[in-house]
């Protein structure tokens, strides 16, 4: 196994026929029906948390690492498995997965695959799938070590994008980061250096705390009394850009799911947060609750919405393609193409521009994305100045990002790098521009 294959936690003993089934279920629903990872099927919540974190290693490990294994399986069959018995090439994924990527028993991932195949209905694959399985069992570490993980594992429009924008280095080094378990990064209300130790984690130069991946977050110190909440490190720089903020009322643009929102309210601003969606709104809701910090809750569309007075402090963290957060959620690279880099585009500038506009003068805008691809970041700010001769660009400096240098853009923006700190876990890829309305 080559040093970009790092190996996913092993299974437990216990997992079986009805966690695969299950596992096998969430790929097929990514792939061929467009469903998000995070929208767990039914049954998973009747499994042992052990068993569901199984299920989640089996899942995310194909989608991750999809284009080697497909590979793999090319290279033991004379032909494709047809498109109308796709069921049977999920089963040879999620085997393959764990034979080769999840250090899974040979016998357990082989002999509940021709069971998933049987159930399936697809029993004329039985000697297939076992062939290709006993194959790879012996043969599958080698193989994948001579493959060009980076590049068979990320498709070819997003290499395309990356490669243009950042250079081949930059993006074999971004997709290399996609291949490694994201930690979990975590933002305190109060007490860094005490909820650090608590929680076994490093305190990262922007003010993150980071603890190795693994186990129930909800089981975490801290977390049932609402001490902290999940943030990616990226994730928490934007609100940075807005400096002191205590006091200060801060409008909060498609708000959900809440995490900058708290971190903005245990800033000390008074924030309206503001979202679409009532379903998500919800979610700030119920987070805020659960932290004991507070916010203005207003559902209504960005895009259209006014405060009853001109904003002193906005922050737009506008709807994208995510592709900056793959590390976490592999199954983007599956379900976002270019059509819809051009389509959120679209939705980015209708957003900025009603930021922009209910700006006084003076006023500071925060626009960020978690997206790597340029027409949704820098391209939509360079078209927004364009359009906007009231509207000038504030620079980011090192020091307002914990000194992390390398994360800011030619034209001084916030441009994070899920390969940035790779030798301690990455980050998501996030894009963030700090505008202020001249007076």
């Amino acid at each position: 196994m080559s040093s970009d294959q790092a190996q996913e936690a092993s299974p437990p003993a216990s997992a079986g026929i009805s966690a695969r089934s299950i596992a096998l279920d969430i790929v097929a629903g990514v792939l061929r029906r467009g469903r998000a990872l995070d929208e767990d099927p039914k049954g998973v919540d009747a499994l042992e948390p052990r068993d569901r974190a199984f299920v989640r290693a089996i899942a995310a490990s194909t989608l991750r690492r999809l284009g080697q294994i497909d590979a793999l399986i090319a290279q033991c069959v004379e032909r494709s498995i047809p498109e109308r018995d796709g069921a049977a090439q999920d089963v040879l994924r999620i085997a393959t997965a764990q034979l080769v990527f999840l250090g899974t028993a040979a016998h357990a991932a082989v002999s509940t695959a021709v069971d998933l195949v049987q159930n399936k209905g697809k029993d004329r694959y039985t000697g297939l799938v076992n062939a290709v399985l006993r194959r790879l069992a012996r043969e599958g570490a080698q193989l994948s070590a001579r493959q060009d993980a980076a590049r068979l594992n990320t498709p070819h429009w997003l290499w395309q994008s990356w490669a243009g924008a950042y250079g081949e280095d930059t993006a074999r080094a971004i997709a290399h980061a996609h291949l490694i378990e994201a930690p979990l990064d975590i933002s305190v209300k109060s007490d860094p250096q005490d909820w650090a130790a608590k929680l076994e984690a490093e305190i990262l130069s922007t003010g993150t705390l980071r603890r190795k991946p693994g186990g129930a977050v909800a089981d975490l110190p801290g977390y049932g009394e609402g001490a902290w909440w999940v943030q990616d490190a990226g994730a928490a720089l934007p609100v940075k850009l807005l400096g002191d903020i205590a006091g200060k009322t801060v409008i909060d643009l498609c708000a959900a799911p809440g995490g900058k929102t708290m971190q903005l309210a245990a800033l000390g601003a008074r924030v309206t947060a503001v979202d679409i969606s009532a379903k998500r709104l919800q979610r700030v809701k119920d987070n805020l609750a659960r932290t004991g910090l507070a916010a203005e809750l207003v559902q209504a569309d960005a895009g259209a919405w006014r405060p009853s007075a001109p904003a002193q402090v906005v922050l737009l963290d506008a709807p994208c393609t995510a592709t900056g957060t793959i590390r976490r959620h592999p199954d983007v690279q599956r379900l976002k193409t270019q059509k819809d880099v051009e389509r959120l585009s679209q939705t980015q500038d209708r957003l900025l521009a009603n930021a922009a506009a209910m700006l006084a003068p003076g006023g500071l805008l925060v626009y960020a994305v978690c997206s790597l691809e340029p027409e949704e970041g820098v391209a939509r700010v360079a078209a927004l100045l364009r359009r906007d001769a009231t509207l000038r660009r504030r620079t980011v400096t090192p020091q307002e990002i914990g000194g992390l240098t390398e994360a800011i853009s030619p034209q001084g923006d916030l441009r994070t790098l899920p390969c940035h700190w790779a030798d301690r876990g990455g980050m998501d890829g996030f894009y963030a521009a700090r505008l202020e309305k001249k007076s």
